[in-house]
């Protein structure tokens, strides 16, 4: 059973799209807080107020205010007190950036959100992509590979680390959260002959982190860093760049991974992968990841509630 949900959409679209599947699924039009007495004899939908055109597979002027709209309404309605967590689904960057979305995706919007709404609380997102067996989080994101070194820095190592160390504590019940730290060149270096990063921005930052008692190891080889026996020894890998987080950790369970914001003033998580035009309204959709995503901001908001 997944824990209870509603869904902040257009519910004319949502029961036109299941009338195009062939779906008998009963819709429930509530209001913030009414979720529980639907739910799950029907989905709740809350009306956000904006229609969307049901055109499967095909960019609409309509989506992306919907899309902005009801991501600002979600997390107002965690500021209420309405839920208790924010379950994003993907979104199509493309359309929102022709409507004029500022922000290079989900968190960084999420992000600004937090800011507006809990002004004087922890703020900043950082992202971490959750597996059965591998979580990860890379330390720059959205930035292209040659611009890596020169972005990496030992301060962003060591904020980004601390907040991954209290909310693996806060949100996911660890105890003693374990860190393993990827180095960014091959070997993490050999010792400067591949690249001095790993010497002069990255041990430095993972030597403050230990002096705090942070249980964290590295600059580790990544060649060697995500077989099984290696995964044993961390409960969560910091990654210095985009692909060297997402792409072991999406190999070794796609379907059941989520991406979960850390850093943030209340639960966020989501799918990790994109909004796959070119399968829209055929039915053939895997929601694993997403039903991953519900249940781990279901776990999440359980272990804050016990903290």
């Amino acid at each position: 059973m997944l824990p209870p949900f509603y869904v902040v959409a257009d519910p004319d679209f949502f029961a036109t799209r299941l009338a195009r599947l062939g779906l008998a699924v009963p819709l429930g039009i509530v209001k913030p807080g009414e979720a529980l007495e639907t739910f799950p004899s029907a989905l709740p939908v809350f009306d956000v107020g904006r229609r969307v055109q049901d055109c499967p597979g095909q960019l609409s002027e309509t989506t992306a205010p919907a899309t902005v709209a009801a991501i600002e309404t979600a997390v107002g309605h965690v500021r209420e007190g309405d839920a208790s967590g924010v379950v994003t689904a993907p979104i199509q960057k493309s359309n929102l950036y022709a409507a004029g979305f500022k922000f290079p995706g989900h968190t960084e919007f999420l992000g600004d959100l937090a800011r507006q709404y809990w002004p004087g609380a922890p703020h900043m997102p950082v992202m971490m992509l959750a597996g059965p067996q591998l979580s990860t989080v890379p330390v720059t994101v959205h930035i292209a590979l040659q611009d890596v070194p020169k972005a990496l820095t030992g301060d962003m190592i060591v904020d980004i680390a601390r907040i991954v160390h209290r909310e693996m504590k806060v949100k996911l019940g660890l105890e003693h959260p374990r860190l393993a730290v990827a180095g960014l060149n091959p070997h993490a270096g050999e010792g400067g002959a591949m690249g001095r990063e790993d010497l002069e921005i990255v041990t430095p930052a993972v030597n403050r982190l230990r002096a705090e008692g942070i249980d964290v190891r590295g600059p580790l080889p990544s060649d060697t860093l995500f077989h099984a026996a290696a995964r044993k020894t961390y409960d969560v890998v910091l990654a210095m760049y985009h692909d060297q987080a997402l792409i072991p950790v999406k190999t070794i369970a796609f379907d059941e991974t989520v991406n979960v914001t850390l850093g943030l003033p209340f639960v966020r998580t989501s799918p990790d992968h994109g909004t796959a035009l070119d399968i829209a309204a055929k039915g053939v959709a895997n929601p694993s990841s997403l039903i991953a995503a519900i249940r781990m901001a279901g776990r999440m908001v359980a272990v804050r509630a016990r903290s």
